[in-house]
């Protein structure tokens, strides 16, 4: 049942929602979680943690279950079929996680439910929001069953279609790109490794090999046309047009598979008096660099520890603060998405000179650390 009244009501009950809650129940702070869907996803959608992210989540106890239940990939290759073109190792990194973990997202639900739940929350649903309005220096938010809650501070982390977000008022500019993609999780014969992230580069577009804890392959492949429910049969050809060439991978079971649009926006502002957004309310990119879900759960940490402090006495322009911080990440991310979407995506005529200019960058050390630190997320320390 809903209560009447909260400090913080957290609106979505994925990844960013539930770090959130999770962060703010370790500070005692009365955090109410609702989410729209009766049950949780329990697809694996985005499977890439990266170090910095992993960092925030030892703080919340939630690394070490993330950790043991995932595949850390101590290198991401990027092939043109089977020349490799630049080798990033991670396991040189200054953190206690020099690795991407590949863990499904519903892992990474479970795990941070589990932990809200071991200190005393939980996720109430189904419960639509429908209707948010000032009330006092707090927020009245109401829901499709009439219910309605009061919270000194509500949490819009309910996706890119965003309902806090539409009833604050906030909007959210950018640009519908012109790429689609599909993703599928499949079982495969291959000689590709299994404890390595490999991105091949085609003229036909770009092909994700991601690892999953469970033997399956994660693929994520830009096309013109996606179907909504791909099949091994067109699995198989992704693999056969862009993998590798000299031997064949065969794919022989497709687990599960789905389709999106690339989409680029960041909210104009991540706060509207009581209302703050993180995740996907507040950004949208691409999926090149595996960095959506990332900055998500490191938006709902560095909020959760905001609200806690003003709470607490702190002044409200730490919400300010916070709400700057993270937009300002927030437009770098998505720049730093769309150049790697260009490069991955570069017409034939120019793929010479892109795999010569991957080759130099394999030569530099210096920045080719650059990149992977941004790729670990160590840049948002």
């Amino acid at each position: 049942m809903l209560p009447s009244n909260c400090d913080v009501l957290v609106v979505g009950a994925g990844p960013t929602g539930l770090v959130t809650a999770v962060a703010l129940a370790r500070r005692g702070v009365d955090v109410t979680v609702v989410d729209r869907v009766a049950e949780g996803h329990n697809t694996s959608r985005a499977n890439g943690v990266h170090a910095r992210t992993l960092e925030v989540l030892a703080t919340l106890g939630a690394a070490g279950p993330l950790v043991e239940q995932g595949v850390p990939a101590t290198r991401v290759t990027l092939r043109d079929h089977d020349r490799t073109l630049l080798t990033m190792r991670f396991d040189g990194l200054p953190t206690p996680f020099p690795y991407v973990l590949l863990v499904p997202q519903s892992v990474t639900e479970k795990v941070l439910l589990d932990r809200l739940t071991a200190l005393g929350g939980r996720v109430l649903r189904p419960y639509p929001v429908v209707g948010l309005a000032a009330d006092g220096p707090g927020s009245r938010v109401t829901f499709a069953g009439g219910e309605t809650v009061r919270a000194r501070y509500v949490v819009g982390a309910d996706g890119i279609h965003s309902t806090v977000r539409q009833q604050a008022g906030i909007d959210f500019p950018g640009t519908d790109s012109a790429k689609s993609f599909v993703l599928a999780d499949i079982r495969v014969d291959t000689t590709l490794p299994r404890d390595e992230l490999v991105l091949f580069f085609s003229h036909t577009g770009l092909l994700v090999w991601a690892p999953l804890p469970n033997g399956s392959i994660r693929i994520v492949a830009e096309v013109d046309d996606p179907p909504e429910h791909p099949d091994v049969a067109y699995a198989q050809s992704l693999l056969d047009a862009r993998g590798p060439a000299a031997r064949r991978s065969t794919v022989t079971e497709l687990v599960w598979g789905s389709r999106f649009r690339v989409h680029h926006r960041v909210a104009e502002s991540f706060r509207a008096g009581p209302v703050l957004l993180a995740g996907d309310s507040g950004h949208v990119f691409s999926p090149a660099g595996g960095q959506g879900m990332n900055l998500g759960l490191r938006d709902g940490a560095a909020l959760a520890d905001a609200l806690a402090d003003v709470l607490s006495g702190a002044p409200e322009t730490v919400l300010d603060a916070y709400a700057t911080s993270r937009r300002s990440v927030a437009r770098e991310m998505v720049g730093f998405a769309e150049r790697l979407t260009r490069i991955a995506t570069t017409p034939p005529a120019l793929r010479p000179l892109r795999n010569a200019a991957l080759r130099l960058l394999s030569s530099h050390p210096t920045a080719r650390g650059r990149v992977v630190g941004r790729l670990a997320g160590l840049a948002d320390r």
